[in-house]
Formats: structure tokens, C-alpha cells, sequence
């Protein structure tokens, strides 16, 4: 789903392998609050972090393991983005009061109107949760496409180091051309694989 500031793409659906299209969304960054475009970050890896809400109990615990490790995803070439369907000015008063959430740097996107989550089919739609997101972290390469999606229920609260992990596998593959793909648990330094019949029914 797109509202007026999607503009291609209109047939976009949340899938790895799938381009992601543009859409601006005001985010509070910095200690002020901007437009941000996700198209903008173009040549860069981009790491959605969708989640409920402000002021709640699990929320500030995972983002502020992502602003902990927030420079290492720099490090990989990668911007961070959280999202959820408060607003800019709940943003930041959330910034202001909570010492967790002062940590963070990165931009926190604001979408009330849900399009932006509903796009990414992480909105919920019934129940007492309807208008708010799922966690959901999507990682996006530097073309723009997606190359991983996790969803977890509100209760379940979610890994940033496992997530920075993933990054640096998709970043690993991306860089090698897919000729050279990442096992069960792999970090760098550690054996990649190299897709073949040769390694049918040997491992």
C-alpha cells in the first residue's frame, strides 16, 4: 500500500529479492525533526527497524542495543532506521525522558498514518494492537533490495547482535557475487561455502 509520497512502484510487495520503492517520512534525528526518504539511501545497506511504540517496556530494551552497536553497522556501510507509528514530537519526548533511548543517533521515523508499515506488511490491522507495528527488521543492500526479513510477535523481543550477523552476511555474499555463500551461524573469518553439485550430499 502507498499513499502520495510512494512514488513507483505501486505493485510493491514485501519480499527478499524485491526493490524496495521510495517514500518520505518525517523522522526525529539529531535533535531535530526532518524529512527522510528511503530512496536516499541508495549505495548504502539500510536496516528498517520496525516496532511498536514509544514508551512501552520491551521496545526500549532493543533499540537501545541497536544504538549500542549503531556504530559498528556504520562500520559495514549501513544506516539504521527505526520505525514506528508514533509521531515525530512523541519521538521526541521519548528522546528526552528515557536514558535508554537517549543513546541513539540514528533516525527514528515516524509513520501515524500506518501506510509506510502497512507497505511493509508489518502493520497490525484488528485487536487491541490495531495501527501499530510488529518487530520487524528488513535489510536492504545497497540496490535497494531486499535481502532479509524477520518478524517477531510483540512479546518476543528481538537480537541486535544476530541482526548485525546477518548483515554482515548479506554484505559478505553481496560483495562476492553470490559465488560464494554463508553457513548455519557463520561470522567473518569463518568458512564460507561455495554453491556446486560438488557439495550435494556432503555436508
Amino acid at each position: 500500500m502507498c499513499n502520495e509520497h510512494c512514488n513507483e512502484d505501486m505493485m510493491f510487495r514485501p519480499r527478499v529479492g524485491e526493490k524496495i520503492p521510495s517514500y518520505s517520512l518525517k523522522a526525529f534525528h539529531n535533535e531535530e525533526i526532518s524529512s527522510i526518504n528511503i530512496a536516499d539511501y541508495k549505495d548504502k545497506w539500510l536496516v528498517l527497524f520496525f516496532y511498536p511504540a514509544d514508551f512501552t517496556f520491551i521496545c526500549p530494551t532493543e533499540l537501545e542495543e541497536m544504538a549500542d552497536l549503531y556504530n559498528e553497522f556504520k562500520k559495514l556501510g549501513a544506516e539504521v532506521v527505526s520505525v514506528s507509528t508514533d509521531t515525530v514530537f512523541v519521538h521526541k519526548a521519548w528522546h528526552d525522558t528515557s536514558e535508554a533511548i537517549k543513546k541513539i543517533k540514528f533516525p527514528m521515523a515516524s509513520d501515524p498514518s500506518g501506510d509506510f508499515s502497512s507497505m511493509f506488511d508489518v502493520l497490525i490491522e484488528e485487536g487491541d494492537d490495531a495501527g501499530l507495528a510488529v518487530r520487524a527488521s528488513i535489510i536492504i543492500d545497497p540496490k535497494g533490495i531486499i535481502r532479509a526479513i524477520e518478524t517477531n510477535d510483540n512479546s518476543i523481543g528481538r537480537n541486535a547482535k544476530e541482526l548485525f550477523r546477518k548483515l554482515q552476511a548479506a554484505k559478505f555474499v553481496y560483495e562476492h557475487g553470490g559465488k560464494e555463500v554463508c553457513p548455519a551461524n557463520w561470522e567473518p573469518g569463518k568458512d564460507t561455502l561455495t554453491p556446486g553439485l560438488g557439495l550435494v550430499g556432503k555436508i
